[in-house]
């Protein structure tokens, strides 16, 4: 399949179920869910590797034991951790608060600088997917672009994101701009721009291009938890792209990607998208 390097971030989930829904000035129980794997590089990496990608993480964790056993768990899992860096200092827990309803609020701390060493050579990739505030990401990005597909994600200021496909939430969006959607993600991600894919949780997704826009259903779920579902929709798009499906398809492809991932307890994708994969491989090997 295809060789994908992903600039995004590793971070050791701690779990607290609550036992209602969050309000300010409220008092909860919770339970403890324990630690998991997560972050956009896990989250979007694992669904890749099971499609039979070799996927690459670009990222940095702490030189303490909760980053050990990160890049222990990630490499076991079969993502490629050799370009993840290591910085002094520790690893800092994510926190993630889950109301009964399946919804999350993320609480973590300020993350440190991370900057980006020189690129590598984009002959040998792909794709490159940035989900990162990684120092020197536009530059990777700007060098990439003539080689392999770039595939971004919306950053939460209007930093450039050079790209073929910029994507957002409908969330992301709102009230950021009030130019035409279009002429934002051509102010954002430059000449190279061919789309851009804004979700909108199970209303499905619209893609904008010079074109016009056309909207893909979302697929039907029952959520569980509704953490990763994103990133397993960013995967499942690159997914169908790399397999040179059209845009519309592999949104659709994207779809079901992120209704496994909100019917999973997990923060990674869960087993019945890899089952669901290995049933595709399956078939397309008759």
């Amino acid at each position: 399949m295809a060789n994908i390097i992903l600039v995004a971030n590793l971070n050791c989930d701690r779990l607290l179920l609550l036992d209602k829904p969050l309000h300010t000035g409220g008092r909860f129980h919770y339970r403890d869910g324990g630690q998991r794997l997560g972050g956009g590089g896990a989250n979007t990496g694992l669904g890749l590797v099971w499609a039979g990608h070799r996927v690459a993480l670009v990222s940095q964790v702490g030189r303490d034991d909760i980053g050990d056993w990160l890049l222990a768990e990630t490499s076991t899992q079969g993502i490629d951790c050799h370009m993840i860096q290591r910085r002094p200092g520790n690893t800092c827990e994510m926190l993630l608060v889950m109301t009964p309803d399946g919804e999350r609020t993320i609480i973590r701390p300020q993350r440190p600088v991370f900057e980006l060493p020189a690129p590598p050579r984009w002959q040998r990739w792909d794709a490159l997917y940035i989900n990162s505030s990684a120092e020197g990401a536009a530059s990777w990005a700007r060098t990439a672009l003539p080689h392999c597909l770039v595939v971004a994600q919306l950053a939460k200021d209007d930093r450039e994101r050079p790209c073929h496909l910029l994507l957002a939430s409908a969330t992301d969006l709102n009230g950021r701009t009030e130019l035409p959607l279009w002429q934002y993600a051509q102010s954002i991600a430059g000449d190279s721009l061919r789309y851009l894919v804004v979700t909108e949780g199970d209303k499905g997704a619209c893609v904008y291009s010079s074109d016009g826009c056309q909207r893909v259903p979302a697929r039907p779920a029952r959520v569980v938890d509704t953490t990763g579902a994103g990133d397993a929709y960013a995967a499942g798009l690159i997914h169908g792209l790399c397999r040179n499906l059209t845009i519309v398809d592999a949104m659709a492809e994207a779809a079901i990607w992120a209704a496994f991932a909100v019917e999973s307890e997990s923060s990674t994708p869960g087993t019945a998208l890899q089952q669901y994969l290995e049933e595709q491989a399956n078939a397309m090997g008759k």
